[in-house]
């Protein structure tokens, strides 16, 4: 059934996982080696059933835009229906992003992959969907769906698709789910709007 529907089993029948775990293991869902070999299904599952709140909190969110069909279009009609967007990336002119690219060395900077988003979601600045720069995520990326969540922790010199990746899904409180929720409320909580033109005093403070 799960092929036919191309979906993971543990996602069309999380029910039965939760008999198998129990205590804080039951959150985790499903681990992958690599973000890359998990399903797109996946993510276009978990961003088309969330109801309450989407947060994406990649430091280049770039590959969304490639891989989710008509991205742009599913966030508008999300935002809609009163679901909370929000995006937390990678300030471009950061020396972190700067380090980071570095470290990467590859021709597709993470600054370019940032303005690549930043291009797609100045296409939706008439939604409320929010956006904030925050560096303090350069190697760890959270994408929350209500109460799912994907995790991947950034290895050195590693790009985004090939970081290991967790699917997490809330059962407690305070639970490892609600440590990285807390961790991008504390982003979120640092980060500066992206539309908002840098003062003297940012600039001094990032150079």
């Amino acid at each position: 059934m799960s092929r036919a529907l191309d979906e993971e089993e543990t996602v069309l029948w999380p029910a039965v996982q939760q008999l198998v775990k129990s205590g804080p293991d039951r959150e985790l869902v499903q681990m992958y080696p690599y973000r890359s070999a998990a399903p797109t299904s996946l993510w276009r599952q978990l961003i088309g059933k969330a109801q309450r709140e989407l947060t994406f909190a990649g430091y280049t969110n770039y590959f969304l835009w490639l891989e989710q069909a008509r991205f742009g279009e599913v966030l508008r009609r999300k935002v809609s229906q009163g679901c909370r967007v929000r995006f937390i990336l990678g300030d471009p002119a950061s020396p972190v992003t700067r380090q980071r690219e570095l470290e990467e060395d590859v021709p597709l900077t993470l600054s370019t992959r940032i303005e690549v988003t930043l291009s797609e979601l100045a296409k939706l600045k008439d939604t409320a969907i929010e956006a904030r720069y925050e560096t303090g995520h350069v190697s760890l990326s959270v994408f929350r769906f209500d109460d799912d969540m994907i995790v991947t922790p950034l290895l050195p010199g590693r790009i985004g698709h090939d970081a290991p990746m967790m699917h997490l899904r809330r059962a407690q409180d305070d639970g490892v789910f609600d440590r990285f929720a807390g961790h991008v409320e504390d982003l979120w909580g640092r980060g500066r709007d992206v539309w908002t033109i840098p003062t003297t005093e940012d600039a001094d403070a990032q150079a």
